[in-house]
């Protein structure tokens, strides 16, 4: 048998709108030439449950030719991906690194998930985690009932029965308000005279219906640094509809969101998405995704909220007049803040607070949208988490951070404690009583950091 050509052929598409995306012998051919290409490489042995069950099988081939693994043996590999994007960032042969090969592992599986889609017809629990506005605008129409129904015993039992979420999973509480009707009731801060920039933001379905608290804290930061603040109508971004493999609905969302974003970021506003997968989806995915010019306008106006501070910070422009300090912050940095290569803008940040000593825990929590929740991937999650749990409970921190809001839950379901967003923190730093250490007593700042 012929030796499987690493360089691409017309097999090669990550485009959902060109139809040899959707070939499922194309499909194939790209299979076999990233797994063989991944086989010899094998930098990735360590980075999720995937890489090891693909390698693991070829080496019981006693062939090593990736073209004898069973359908289910590649299924096995596409359903252990969670799409954490850290193959992606540590590849040597990806299209952003300009290789020949243009080898992109996480999009190849989100291609086979989207073929599985349309050929086999999406399953009833894709269906409701792919499309979170709808959970969660029914959950926070009856909070009390909604979380009482997420906490007991038997709810749970039977929520595992029905739809496949564990029952040990922690899930978040839906909130009373939420983020959208906070603003209504409170209005927007009024634009500055001369705004140090125009920020429109993206709260996230997250921020929305469960946990308004970054969202609230990010529109008084940004206050507090002369911007001009918009709060556009929007939807879910339309990741957990790609991880599910319902690209239509996905698109559908995203259109959406073009549709209402575009008018603020031609009248000169950046849109801050507080969640990094949002933002990355944002940025990463809608041209791809959509395909218009329009898509790749909002690409370009979306970034990180603390991307966006810290630019302030750099101009600056950054309100350093803090006036109390946490002390000690264990902050876990998230893999899809890594996959955008923006730096560690919100640690920055962290670290222009006086009396702060800050300790990066630089390891996948292994949540990954809605992988961790379902019942056969719960405790390998919790196995792959442990790298972070270790090190987030070994710095003895006063505080706990990270910017991704599921990644918090998990650190929760590790650690006992739910790290706050650093935006939350920065928050609460500007108050005299926002923490215990005022500033003008607390120590010079320290910076340690643990990979």
């Amino acid at each position: 048998m012929a030796r499987i050509e690493s360089k691409p052929t017309d097999a090669l598409s990550y485009n959902p709108n060109e139809p040899r995306y959707w070939d499922r012998a194309k499909l194939n051919v790209e299979l076999n030439r990233v797994f063989d290409i991944c086989h010899g490489c094998r930098l990735c042995f360590n980075l999720c449950p995937s890489f090891p069950a693909l390698f693991e099988a070829i080496d019981h081939l006693g062939t090593e030719d990736v073209r004898d693994l069973s359908d289910e043996q590649k299924q096995r590999v596409i359903d252990l991906c969670y799409e954490c994007k850290l193959c992606e960032v540590r590849c040597p042969y990806t299209p952003r690194d300009g290789h020949e090969f243009q080898l992109d592992f996480p999009r190849l599986i989100m291609r086979a998930r989207a073929v599985n889609g349309r050929e086999r017809g999406i399953p009833l629990r894709d269906r409701i985690l792919g499309d979170p506005d709808r959970v969660g605008k029914l959950g926070t129409a009856i909070p009390r009932l909604a979380n009482l129904a997420c906490r007991g015993s038997l709810q749970r039992l039977i929520m595992e029965k029905l739809l496949g979420i564990h029952r040990r999973k922690i899930m978040p509480d839906f909130t009373r308000e939420r983020f959208t009707s906070w603003i209504e009731r409170n209005g927007l801060p009024p634009a500055p005279a001369e705004p140090a920039m125009k920020v429109a933001i993206f709260h996230t379905c997250f921020v929305n219906y469960y946990n308004p608290a970054p969202g609230i804290a990010l529109v008084r930061v940004l206050h507090k640094n002369g911007c001009q603040i918009a709060s556009p109508p929007q939807n879910c971004c339309g990741m957990p509809a790609i991880d599910a493999g319902d690209i239509a609905f996905a698109q559908q969302e995203a259109r959406q969101n073009i549709a209402s974003l575009l008018p603020v970021v031609r009248s000169g506003y950046r849109i801050a998405a507080i969640n990094p997968t949002c933002s990355m989806t944002l940025r990463r995915e809608y041209p791809n995704l959509v395909g218009t010019p329009e898509a790749q306008e909002i690409a370009n106006a979306a970034a990180d909220p603390h991307e966006l501070l810290d630019e302030l910070r750099r101009k600056g422009k950054f309100n350093r007049a803090f006036r109390s300090s946490p002390g000690k912050i264990a902050y876990h940095v998230p893999c899809h803040l890594k996959a955008q290569n923006i730096g560690l803008r919100s640690r920055q940040l962290l670290r222009q607070i006086p009396g702060t000593e800050v300790i990066t825990v630089d390891a996948c929590t292994a949540h990954d949208g809605t992988w961790a929740m379902k019942r056969e991937n719960f405790e390998l999650s919790m196995k792959y988490g442990e790298r972070a749990f270790v090190p987030m409970r070994e710095a003895h921190a006063a505080v706990m951070a990270t910017d991704c809001p599921l990644a918090a839950i998990q650190i929760e379901q590790g650690t006992g404690v739910r790290p706050l967003n650093p935006v939350e923190i920065l928050a609460q730093a500007y108050e005299p009583d926002g923490f215990a250490n005022p500033v003008d007593s607390a120590p010079a700042a320290q910076i340690s950091d643990k990979s």
